[in-house]
């Protein structure tokens, strides 16, 4: 299992740094992986955690295109944010619902 969390976690990473660069096509589909994954999981604080990140990370991206349905992924990060607790997706929670500049 410790295997997929790091899988998990590099779809992640790697999403995000084609975000960046401008690939978002790209991104989708790592954070489309990395969601795939963790949702064969059973519930455990990192899984959530790494839920978090993905969904507003996914969030983010959709919002840098303006690409419609971007909602649910916001609404389920923020949800998994609340209840892991954890201080970076909460803060990346926080910034999103806030109407900030999206931050990767």
């Amino acid at each position: 299992m410790r295997s997929a969390y790091l899988t998990a976690a590099r779809s992640l990473q790697l999403g995000r740094d084609w975000a960046v660069e401008g690939d978002q096509p790209r991104a989708l589909e790592a954070y489309t992986d990395a969601l795939g994954l963790l949702r064969t999981l059973p519930p455990e604080r990192t899984r959530d955690v790494l839920l978090a990140h993905t969904h507003l990370a996914f969030y983010q991206t959709l919002a840098l295109v303006g690409s419609p349905g971007g909602q649910t992924h916001l609404h389920l990060g923020v949800s998994y944010a609340r209840s892991t607790r954890d201080p970076l997706a909460r803060a990346i929670a926080e910034e999103c619902l806030s109407g900030l500049d999206v931050v990767m």
